[in-house]
């Protein structure tokens, strides 16, 4: 397990904020669509965004272990900025410092 502790205190404090931001991302993944026409921009966009939405399941299941995952928030970064999507991504980033005051 690697990412930053969350107490148990600012976990049930911070949960709303955290659950809206990740919903949020998850919701503007589903809406986008390839950059580009054909079969092969849509198979890679497909996999961005899949792997957006798992980087998003592994924050949530590291959320409800008591702290933010790594791994799970750089798999959405890395597909929030393929998708060109930087203001979200930069989101994402700052649940690392959500119980940090």
């Amino acid at each position: 397990m690697t990412g930053t502790s969350i107490s148990p205190d600012d976990r049930a404090r911070l949960d709303p904020v955290f659950m809206q931001v990740v919903l949020d991302v998850q919701a503007q993944l589903q809406q986008t669509k390839p950059a580009q026409p054909g079969t092969l921009a849509a198979m890679f966009h497909k996999e961005t965004v899949t792997d957006g939405l798992q980087g998003c399941a592994m924050l949530i299941a590291g959320w409800n272990q008591g702290r933010v995952d790594d791994a799970g928030m750089a798999r959405a970064v890395k597909s929030l900025r393929a998708l060109e999507l930087p203001e979200l991504a930069q989101r994402v980033e700052k649940l690392r410092g959500i119980a940090v005051d």
